[in-house]
């Protein structure tokens, strides 16, 4: 087993085990609707940082419940991965989500001239089957 792979299995675990930490445990109404993206946890398991998605206008006030319950996630955490050392967590929004949802928004709102083609080039040329 590769390093790298046994690097993302640790990332996977701590990214499930937070995400139902969130969901199940903890009853901060700050912290209704955030999904869990992502996380990183550092080679010696000192630090996880851990990637949270939710709506833009409520950045804050998720990452303000977040740093409240820091501590009893990391507590849970603990328990849920039983490794020796439980890793420090770090919040972070990960705003990919957010931009995704910008650019397929941005998509829907195309200038006809696009649409039909007009004073477009063709990428191939049009005898050419591809």
């Amino acid at each position: 087993m590769s390093r790298e792979s046994f690097g993302r299995r640790m990332d996977e675990k701590v990214r499930e085990a937070v995400a139902e930490i969130l969901a199940v445990e903890v009853s901060d109404p700050r912290l209704m609707l955030v999904t869990v993206t992502g996380a990183k946890v550092s080679p010696d398991r000192s630090v996880a940082s851990v990637y949270v998605s939710a709506s833009p206008e409520r950045y804050e006030e998720v990452l303000a419940g977040l740093e409240s319950a820091r501590g009893r996630v990391r507590s849970m955490l603990g328990r849920s991965v039983g490794w020796r050392v439980t890793p420090e967590l770090r919040f972070f929004i990960d705003e990919s989500v957010d931009a995704g949802a910008k650019m397929a928004e941005a998509l829907t709102h195309i200038p006809p001239t696009l649409v039909d083609g007009e004073g477009a080039q063709p990428s191939v040329d049009e005898d050419e089957e591809v």
